[in-house]
């Protein structure tokens, strides 16, 4: 299915919802704006397999410029609004962008980093600078049809940059019809029963894989999505009880950030509308999602992939309270662990997770990094640690480039952050491995804590009493830092490296 398809059964029902602006937009304007767009790039000249940059926040252009690049047989790139401009200057080259569309309160930070990159078209959604032309005023003269040479796009989005710069994962173009079912409609709807009568709660930033593919999913098969221009966990309740959202996807930080309301604020909102909240992007704490399934019911369901979208596993609420802490088995490809040797280990046993039989991809522009995430056998990773079971479930430890080794000992970060989270007077954590003449390694824990709690000795020697009661004295952090806010992207991903780059060069001096 495609928008087409539901704004010609269905024109005037609501393909988006902004609460915050007070706008709803119909299947009909969705499909009329779309394709205006796709025409103005067909003018532009772009072509099958093309690239098409978009530096945007949440707003309705994101749906038009990206459901336009979907049916012209491009690759649409979405920017981080987040990143530096010579890190957005970086993608745009590295991508090499025919074409760069930006929203307008982003309009000084594209111009900044299309300094050095003057020949590149690049637009202003409605406003216009010197270096920034109109968009609108150019769409505005395109036909609302379709053009002639529909052909299915798809996304080539960048890694977020957690261990190093950001990195292209370029898919392999899809062939067929525009309106063909793909691999993540029929999960959406096979496991999670999203149709058309879906009301579908869009709470992180678009230019992150899976709020925007998920987003896309649901116009694809005809529900509502309704936009949050940014996260708040009593406006979340509100929204849900508002509009009877019925499917939602976050992360764990924002379960954290829910469950850590005040009780009256957060048990008074009605959110018996929902049949399905799904999350992902990191592991989540085994206490955390058992609250979120006391709290919300059996419909907490987890997938495990990445950008590379290599393979993916899933898990309902009803077997994960039979495995806690598993991320589910294969859905998309096959799990297997890997050995430091090469070869695959039985179930039980701790190694790399790698997928067979998924999709390919690749690295742009880089191929001793795409090499290095395949094995001789042709199976793909993303670079985490972890076992299967012998039911095939899958458990993660942790990202192999976060593993501290202290006095020879392999520790797992994710572990111990999964315990701290826990403690009342925490809001975040992050652990890592800072240098040590001893051991090598030694455990470092960053702490934000709750509202009203002071970060000071007496909170560390609380904290490490909690650690070493939960995880022994080996786990427990040596030392403690407390922040009033860690680095997180919007989607809630930890920016570990930002902290431990810090730290370890602070240690090392």
């Amino acid at each position: 299915m495609h928008p087409f398809n539901h704004a010609a059964s269905a024109p005037d029902k609501a393909a988006l919802i902004y609460p915050a602006r007070g706008l709803t937009i119909t299947y009909a304007e969705l499909e009329a704006q779309s394709n205006r767009c796709a025409q103005q790039m067909r003018a532009a000249g772009l072509k099958r397999g093309d690239v098409v940059a978009f530096l945007f926040g949440n707003g309705p252009e994101v749906f038009f410029a990206n459901w336009a690049a979907q049916r012209t047989g491009l690759f649409a790139t979405s920017v981080s609004n987040r990143l530096s401009a010579p890190d957005v200057a970086y993608i745009l080259r590295d991508s090499g962008a025919g074409l760069l569309l930006v929203s307008d309160e982003y309009a000084a930070l594209a111009a900044a980093a299309l300094a050095d990159l003057p020949g590149l078209s690049a637009w202003c959604w409605s406003c216009e600078t010197d270096r920034l032309g109109n968009w609108s005023e150019l769409v505005r003269t395109q036909p609302a049809e379709r053009v002639g040479d529909e052909s299915p796009g798809t996304d080539m989005l960048y890694s977020s940059g957690t261990t190093g710069r950001p990195k292209g994962v370029r898919p392999q173009l899809p062939e067929g019809a525009v309106d063909a079912p793909t691999p993540l409609t029929g999960m959406a709807s096979g496991l999670w029963d999203m149709d058309q009568n879906s009301i579908y709660l869009s709470t992180s930033p678009l230019y992150h894989a899976a709020p925007l593919r998920w987003a896309l999913v649901a116009h694809r098969l005809g529900g509502t999505v309704v936009v949050m221009e940014k996260f708040d966990a009593l406006e979340t309740l509100r929204l849900i009880e508002q509009y009877h959202v019925t499917h939602a996807t976050m992360v764990p930080t924002h379960f954290v950030r829910l469950l850590k309301l005040p009780e009256e604020d957060r048990l008074r909102p009605d959110v018996s509308s929902l049949a399905c909240v799904v999350h992902a992007a990191a592991p989540c704490p085994v206490d955390v999602k058992q609250a979120m399934i006391d709290w919300f019911g059996p419909i907490i369901f987890e997938y495990y992939a990445g950008t590379e979208t290599c393979g993916i596993t899933h898990v309902d609420s009803q077997e994960w309270l039979r495995k806690p802490g598993t991320v589910g088995r294969a859905v998309l490809g096959q799990t297997r662990i890997v050995g430091d040797d090469g070869d695959e280990l039985p179930p039980g046993e701790t190694g790399v997770v790698y997928f067979s039989d998924g999709p390919r991809f690749e690295y742009l522009n880089d191929p001793e990094k795409t090499a290095s995430a395949y094995n001789d056998r042709g199976w793909a990773t993303l670079g985490d640690i972890g076992h299967v079971d012998e039911d095939g479930y899958l458990f993660l430890t942790d990202r192999k480039n976060f593993m501290i080794i202290s006095g020879g000992v392999n520790i797992y970060p994710q572990e111990i952050e999964n315990a701290l989270v826990t403690h009342p007077k925490v809001l975040d954590v992050a652990v890592f491995g800072v240098p040590d003449p001893e051991m090598g390694e030694s455990v470092m824990a960053v702490v934000q804590p709750a509202a009203g709690i002071a970060g000071n000795a007496a909170l560390a020697d609380e904290l490490r009493d909690f650690a070493r009661q939960r995880l022994g004295g080996v786990k427990t952090p040596r030392q403690f830092d407390f922040r009033a806010e860690l680095p997180r992207e919007p989607t809630g991903k930890l920016m570990k490296r930002l902290l431990a780059d810090e730290y370890r060069a602070r240690a090392s001096a």
